[in-house]
């Protein structure tokens, strides 16, 4: 037997080694791929794990702060009965000054028509009866 290689032994292994090659650099890729989402699994774990602890703090805080507003409200609320008390007490006095300049005006007109007419007395007086001074 000769050892002679034909056309067509040479194309069979060119097309064995044609599909091999892009085969094996397709594992080689997914290979890689696999190495890169195990790390990407390993760190997401992390991240859970750290997540996982600042989770009851985070509650605590947010607990804290809902009874600071809750505090807030209250004291809002309280300063709207005290203002609206602080109004009333404005209306009140109002009220007071307003009978009090309705009861003191008459007297001082009063007063004024008082002192008219004692001035008019003493003029009277000093002048006499017929207006002339020395009487």
């Amino acid at each position: 037997m000769e050892s002679s290689i034909d056309g067509s032994l040479v194309r069979d292994i060119l097309v064995g080694l044609g599909v091999f090659l892009p085969g094996l650099a397709i594992c080689i890729f997914l290979l890689r791929a696999i190495s890169i989402i195990n790390a990407l699994v390993v760190t997401l774990e992390g991240v859970d794990k750290q997540l996982g602890s600042l989770g009851t703090p985070v509650a605590q805080t947010l607990s804290h702060v809902s009874g600071i507003a809750d505090t807030a409200d209250m004291t809002l609320a309280r300063l709207g009965g005290v203002v609206g008390q602080l109004e009333t007490v404005a209306g009140t006095v109002v009220k007071t000054s307003a009978i009090a300049q309705d009861a003191l005006t008459p007297s001082i007109v009063n007063l004024g028509s008082a002192l008219t007419g004692v001035t008019t007395g003493l003029r009277r007086l000093a002048r006499g009866k017929d207006g002339r001074a020395g009487g």
